[in-house]
């Protein structure tokens, strides 16, 4: 892969940067292509080349977050990160990921809604593999499989929205699945 531009690069972070602030303050409906391109300075030409469309700027977004928060639950450290017992890595992981998951919850409604099994690509496919290791590691006879789809049901976008729960609502409702892993 060819190595960006530092140009390109401090484009592209500016463009992240306004874009963020403006689904912050207004929501995904809010992203207007030619808004960003006014709040970060560049032209709108540079915008739709780098990204596409709204859903392309959408996706680097939640790409973004993504990164740092894969990075944080496989290096960074306890007890989301290795080094704390299994079953404190595991409540920590659904709480991280609950917050991550309100923080964007607009992009990844829109992420996870935009075709038949979106919602199951390559993070959903990293949080179930992660969450196995860990069942796997504190209750060895269990369909970790099954346990780790059942935990991460909750955090889907359209339920989060469909049913209005808060944050703590959630965390406090995986905490309670938790209980059974015990």
């Amino acid at each position: 892969m060819a190595q960006e531009r530092a140009d390109a690069a401090r484009n592209r972070s500016k463009i992240l940067a306004a874009a963020a602030e403006i689904v912050a303050t207004a929501g995904m409906k809010g992203l207007a292509m030619a808004d960003v391109a006014a709040a970060s300075g560049v032209g709108i030409g540079t915008l739709y080349r780098r990204f596409g469309d709204r859903s392309g700027l959408a996706y680097a977004l939640i790409d973004e977050k993504e990164r740092e928060f894969q990075q944080a639950f496989l290096t960074g450290p306890p007890p989301l990160g290795p080094g704390a017992p299994e079953i404190e890595r595991l409540r920590a992981f659904l709480h991280a990921l609950t917050d991550r998951t309100f923080a964007q919850l607009d992009l990844l409604l829109m992420a996870e809604t935009a075709g038949e099994f979106t919602r199951f690509g390559g993070a959903y496919e990293a949080y179930h593999q992660h969450l196995v290791m860990l069942i796997a590691q504190i209750r060895p006879e269990a369909d970790a499989g099954f346990l780790a789809d059942a935990l991460l049901a909750p955090l889907t976008a359209n339920l989060v929205v469909h049913r209005g729960r808060t944050a703590s609502a959630v965390k406090a409702g995986l905490d309670a699945l938790l209980m059974g892993l015990r």
